[in-house]
């Protein structure tokens, strides 16, 4: 039986073996500096750690899960960087989110022996994260798994609950990546990027193919998910509400306002997808039948994910992430002029979700749901930038702006009274 310590020795001489490889392979010289578009704020308190974009959180996946991205091409080398404040930085990063599901990608290329923190660190890095971090991880992605990784797996096997080793997933190339996320909503680096090319190169004996996408087909006349709130105004008889929408919120006001955790739970994906197919068919949906409040929750997260622009529209992303240079003083009145600004049928649906939203928050003694963590869930759900993703350091002004929404719905909705809106 092969030793814990000639595993580690073996593990060493195969990344060595894979670094030469890379040197043969590629000249490119790896970017350890987050882009400008991703910097963090000079204050953040691991700004030595977040400047060099290891970590990212990328939005949610289909079903409402957080997204964490962790891309080893971005780790400078050993001496420039404290992993006591990377494994810090971590922490700080998860502990934002690990009270609802979520989802960890590992960018593996970019691993080498310059950079890799010690076995002693993993193993340290493991035990620091306790059942806490590991119960609503939902699926573990190794990207790009060479055999340092699986030499690296049979040095903890030990270690790994069988229940935690059923979440690891091997993807060996981006694409299959997305039959499980939302891949545009990555943040995936161009070292990544080439190197998935140069894979799929090897595999074909030649260049890559172009990656071929059935054209997408004409949406039915009832459908809800992926198409715009002026689609399903005008299939819907001119209601200002959508469907999903209304029936959601109704259901969720009624069975589900004091539910510990609403909107931090996922449900069975097939679930969720049957739920979504009834409803683009047309077909009634009854949420008594699924005994599950975290059902209507997702499909009310879905939806809003699943529009073609937000609800609050790509044209206000950039005043939103200026809120972080507004006076606090004066916020408030600086999203009132945002959210007036809006085209009035957004402005209507906006109300609608808010207004519900308040009311889940004033129950935060049984659900555990304040503004801010509403805000964490549903920020990413409200606005997005039209092209590329949302990093994590723009996430923080569309969750501040989010829980200002919240907290002071009444003085940012009460002078514009459009005719037709509707009450939760």
């Amino acid at each position: 039986m092969t030793s814990a310590s000639d595993l580690e020795q073996l593990a060493d001489i195969e990344l060595q073996r894979e670094d030469e490889e890379d040197e043969e392979e590629d000249d490119q010289t790896c970017v350890t500096d987050a882009p400008p578009s991703v910097l963090p704020d000079s204050s953040h308190p691991y700004y030595d750690v977040a400047r060099h974009g290891v970590v990212q959180v990328s939005g949610d996946d289909r079903y409402g899960r957080k997204l964490i991205v962790f891309s080893s091409c971005c780790l400078p080398p050993s001496h420039q960087l404290n992993h006591q404040r990377l494994l810090q930085y971590l922490k700080f990063t998860l502990d934002q989110y690990v009270e609802m599901d979520y989802i960890l990608v590992y960018f593996h290329h970019g691993l080498r022996s310059s950079n890799k923190p010690s076995m002693k660190w993993l193993r340290e890095a493991y035990n620091e994260f306790d059942r806490k971090y590991k119960k609503n991880l939902k699926t573990l992605y190794v990207v790009h798994p060479t055999n340092f990784i699986r030499i690296v797996w049979n040095i903890f096997k030990p270690l790994i609950s069988h229940k935690f080793g059923k979440k690891l997933t091997y993807v060996n190339f981006l694409d299959e990546l997305r039959e499980h996320v939302n891949y545009e909503q990555l943040v995936v680096p161009p070292d990544v990027l080439r190197h998935d090319e140069k894979l799929r190169a090897a595999q074909k004996g030649g260049a890559p193919p172009p990656v071929k996408r059935p054209p997408p087909r004409p949406p039915l006349p009832t459908q809800q998910f992926g198409v715009s709130l002026q689609y399903i105004r005008e299939k819907n008889r001119d209601e200002l509400i959508p469907p999903v929408l209304l029936q959601t919120v109704r259901y969720l006001k009624d069975n589900g306002l004091r539910t510990e955790g609403l909107f931090r739970r996922s449900a069975r994906v097939q679930l969720i997808k049957d739920v979504q197919k009834l409803y683009n068919l047309g077909k009634p949906v009854n949420f008594d039948l699924y005994g599950d409040v975290h059902v209507p929750a997702v499909i009310l997260k879905t939806f809003l994910r699943e529009l073609p622009e937000p609800v609050l529209t790509f044209r206000v992303y950039s005043q939103v992430q200026d809120i972080l240079n507004v006076e606090n003083i004066l916020r408030v009145t600086t999203c009132k002029q945002i959210v007036e600004s809006l085209p009035e049928h957004n402005f209507i649906v906006l109300k609608f979700l808010l207004s519900f939203l308040r009311m889940v928050s004033q129950e935060s003694i049984s659900n555990k749901m304040s503004a801010s963590n509403l805000s964490c869930v549903f920020g990413v759900n409200l606005l997005w930038p039209r092209h590329g993703s949302i990093s994590l350091t723009a996430l923080t002004p569309i969750n501040i702006f989010t829980e200002l929404l919240i907290e002071h719905f009444l003085t940012v909705f009460a002078s514009r009274r459009p005719a037709g809106e509707v009450e939760p």
